[in-house]
């Protein structure tokens, strides 16, 4: 791998990594075009996502120093804590606001739980059986179809402090599917927010909270196959140097755009291109071009 392969990589897993359109996928696809072995891809991808989790942690690190206060201060009135679980009516809104940003804290914790467990599981098989341009190509379209019909079905009415408990064991249950090669983390878990009722950009805002435990829990048990991966070469430590930076630059322009455009329009340009890459890579199995 070369240096600047390791930052196109970088640039196309900030790009999709928060869009919901796969980043395994299109990184996949990246180093088929620049002639890199699939080989170490899993673990390279995962130390890289170092780079958009930063991006997260930099762009919603108010949000994320204050749940983690009101968490924490929740968790020291454990009496409390069952009455924290859903939204409760009549609070003054200082009160509301703390309990909002524990609930959420909570929720962050229980909604890491599904991806955890599956992970630790299924390390193997998500790793080298599931990682063919086939499962892609099917989840790419499978999962388009049902971010269409959430697009279709949702009232896209409720706001990030109506969370419940039951929605964020179901926006965690779909994280999970992000598993799947081709799935796409944030993809499954705004669609999961959307069939919730939630609004898009209040579903999309959760849906980044909700990555920061899975995604530094991922990229530190993967550091060290990485960087020891024939893959990355003699100078395996600078490419991966070189990939979390472009993946934090990109991933941070990326979030900040993505909740901009979420504000007033659908996801349905998102739907297209997942089934028109999806569809690309059924052609090149088909013709052997990629296996």
């Amino acid at each position: 791998m070369s240096y600047l392969a390791a930052l196109v990589l970088g640039v196309v897993q900030g790009l999709t990594e928060f869009l919901p359109i796969s980043s395994t996928a299109h990184v996949a696809l990246a180093a088929r075009v620049l002639g890199l072995p699939d080989q170490g891809m899993a673990a390279y991808t995962a130390v890289i996502q170092l780079g958009t989790l930063i991006a997260v942690l930099a762009y919603f690190a108010r949000d994320l120093w204050q749940i983690t206060v009101a968490t924490v201060g929740a968790l020291l009135r454990p009496r409390d804590l069952g009455a924290l679980l859903s939204p409760r009516a009549g609070e003054d809104p200082a009160t509301a606001e703390r309990n909002l940003r524990a609930r959420l804290g909570m929720f962050i914790v229980l909604g890491t739980v599904p991806i955890g467990l599956c992970g630790v599981a299924f390390k193997k098989l998500i790793e080298h059986q599931l990682r063919s341009p086939a499962v892609m190509a099917g989840s790419l379209i499978v999962l388009a179809l049902v971010l269409y019909v959430a697009e279709r079905v949702a009232q896209h009415r409720r706001g990030i402090d109506s969370l419940g408990l039951r929605d964020a064991l179901v926006v965690g249950g779909a994280q999970a599917l992000a598993l799947i090669p081709g799935a796409s983390r944030s993809g499954v878990t705004l669609t999961a927010g959307l069939l919730c009722g939630l609004r898009r950009d209040d579903a999309a805002r959760f849906s980044f909270l909700l990555s920061v435990p899975a995604v530094l829990a991922a990229a530190v048990f993967e550091m060290k196959d990485a960087v020891r991966s024939p893959t990355l070469g003699q100078h395996g430590l600078g490419m991966v140097l070189v990939g979390t930076a472009a993946a934090f630059v990109v991933g941070y322009a990326t979030i900040a755009w993505l909740m901009r455009f979420l504000r007033t329009r659908t996801t349905m340009p998102f739907v297209v291109y997942r089934l028109l890459v999806g569809a690309l890579l059924i052609v090149l199995v088909v013709t052997g071009v990629m296996k």
